[in-house]
């Protein structure tokens, strides 16, 4: 598990040390994936507009300079020859578009492996979030003293576009401001040290082995419980309204044996 510095918005430093989140820092720096980013992001970055002019696009020169044979000169058809001063340039540049394109996968492998090569080599802090009420130089630099990166390139990743942080960086030599999401591996490889706001990277301070900062899940209430005491009900009811009719049945035999006995009994006298 990769570690990383943790300092405080005042930039004091923390007691306990930052661990990264083991998904997104491995500890794995894949070379060849990096060297091909930054090749690529460079030639994007150049125009395309150098332009130079062949023997045809020169003008003049339409003329033998002189005769074919009798001077004791060389051959020449015209001025305008790569050789001639004057003349056209032989394989110069001309317009073209040097954009190149790598597959997104391989860009973002090329961001993991320079991130990771910077928390490896210990050049990548964590500070609590950034807020400033109006742009300020002065408190930003005060702030990168306190932390130990003055004169250092610094590259400050925030949690989404914070204008204030960027307005208040943006004169400072070799200070660079960049969203999380938008900063590319050559821009990470640039700085000597990144450091980049906590919510933004995520992880959880540790003081050696021990996690100082637990989440606690919320825990839902089973709507089940809740469902199964309903049916309860209706089965009490059922058994009220079943007693009186068994009562109604064991009234009736002794009604009609009553009847019977003093229908017997008129008879006898």
């Amino acid at each position: 598990m990769l570690e990383a510095a943790l300092f405080s918005n005042a930039g004091a430093k923390a007691s306990g040390a930052f661990a990264l989140p083991a998904d997104y820092f491995d500890g794995t720096v894949n070379e060849p994936v990096l060297h091909q980013a930054v090749k690529t992001y460079l030639a994007n970055q150049r125009q395309g507009t150098a332009s130079t002019k062949t023997r045809a696009r020169v003008s003049g020169g339409n003329q033998k300079p002189w005769r074919q044979k009798g001077t004791g000169r060389a051959r020449a058809g015209t001025t305008r020859a790569p050789h001639w001063r004057g003349g056209g340039v032989a394989f110069g540049p001309s317009p073209r578009d040097y954009r190149t394109a790598i597959p997104v996968k391989v860009r973002r492998l090329a961001r993991r492996s320079a991130l990771n090569a910077r928390a490896r080599e210990g050049a990548f802090c964590v500070i609590e979030g950034l807020d400033f009420a109006a742009p300020k130089t002065s408190a930003l630099v005060g702030l990168l003293e306190k932390m130990g990166l003055a004169g250092r390139k610094v590259l400050l990743l925030t949690e989404g576009i914070k204008q204030n942080v960027y307005l208040s960086a943006r004169n400072v030599p070799g200070l660079d401001v960049l969203p999380w999401a938008d900063a590319s591996a050559y821009d990470v490889l640039w700085a000597e040290v990144v450091v980049a706001e906590r919510p933004a990277v995520g992880g959880e301070v540790t003081d050696g082995t021990v996690e100082v900062q637990v989440r606690v899940p919320k825990v839902k209430v089973p709507k089940a419980k809740a469902k199964a005491t309903k049916p309860a009900a209706p089965k009490a009811k059922a058994a009220k309204k079943a007693a009186p009719k068994a009562k109604v049945a064991k009234k009736a035999p002794a009604k009609k044996a009553a009847k019977q006995a003093a229908k017997k009994k008129k008879g006898s006298k």
